[in-house]
């Protein structure tokens, strides 16, 4: 089982982490930055209004100091993203932060031509959640990035899953493509693409993990709702990883286990040639801190 303050201890380890900021003036990323300092998991770029972050760090965060942090003044939230992306696509950083920009500003400069971090593969969100109503943790994936994937969309997602789950330390991660139902019906496109994952993860076709479904919610994260509906499998009551069929299910599961479920979460966009902290600007410092240390532990 992963939890996160291993996740943390794991980071530590992974000494030389480097992570570059876009748009950095904001209360709660710097916030995160000295959490991240003090645990020693990576030094910081700090893109942005190099007034507005001096302001913030001189008022709140004394302790950060130039040896742990650079900053790199950009006029406005275009050009920090850009300049963020190019500190990464130069491999002066390794790991691409959100800071006080918007998701899309931020996306456009991933992709640019140029500098940018694309590599033809389909961009994925991962979350990795510590639920306390099951005692573990299940990495989630795609809850913020694609809207209604394909079949072929669908094993990029979770080979980019696999991936972060590798480098959190889960080496053979269970995969339970979610649907309504535990059988294959014709009219629902979400059980014909688990079928067809399933299959092509027994023929070699997608390696580095156990795909098992389709599965409904309960049969893949309760053993006992399994052994009633006389399920078996790698993945019944026991998925590792939860490929949802649409955003809007995975981003009702993603705030249903935050809200309703108290859980702790972190999470990155993979798929990029560096892993991106891609939080909402509402997330805690706590939960950017947790996906800071899930994506050193993928690059590091």
């Amino acid at each position: 089982m992963v939890r996160f303050d291993d996740l943390i201890k794991k980071a530590e380890s992974a000494a030389g982490a480097t992570v570059a900021v876009a748009s950095a003036e904001d209360y709660e990323v710097l916030k995160a930055v000295e959490m991240a300092i003090e645990k020693r998991l990576a030094t910081f770029i700090l893109v942005g209004d190099e007034a507005k972050i001096n302001a913030i760090i001189q008022e709140s965060f004394p302790a950060l100091t130039e040896g742990d942090i650079k900053i790199h003044h950009a006029d406005n939230a275009q050009s920090a993203a850009l300049e963020a992306v190019r500190l990464v696509s130069s491999g002066q950083a390794g790991v691409l932060m959100k800071g006080h920009v918007e998701t899309a500003v931020l996306l456009k400069a991933v992709l640019n031509k140029e500098v940018g971090l694309r590599t033809g593969n389909v961009l994925s969100h991962v979350a990795l959640f510590e639920v306390p109503s099951i005692e573990r943790s299940i990495f989630i994936t795609d809850a913020a990035m694609n809207i209604a994937p394909d079949l072929s969309q669908k094993v990029q997602i979770v080979q980019n899953a696999v991936k972060i789950a590798h480098g959190a330390g889960v080496d053979n991660p269970s995969v339970a493509p979610l649907a309504a139902v535990e059988t294959i019906n014709p009219a629902m496109q979400a059980t014909l693409d688990a079928a067809a994952l399933t299959q092509m993860n027994r023929r070699g076709q997608i390696k580095g993990c156990i795909i098992d479904g389709p599965l409904a919610l309960d049969n893949a994260v309760s053993e006992t709702a399994a052994a009633h509906k006389g399920i078996t499998g790698p993945a019944a009551g026991k998925a590792d990883i939860l490929l949802v069929p649409s955003i809007e299910a995975g981003n009702i599961l993603y705030k249903s286990l935050m809200y309703f479920g108290n859980s702790k979460v972190g999470a990155v966009i993979a798929g990029a040639k560096a892993p991106i902290v891609l939080t909402s600007r509402a997330d805690t410092a706590d939960s950017k801190l947790y996906s800071l240390a899930l994506a050193i532990c993928t690059t590091y």
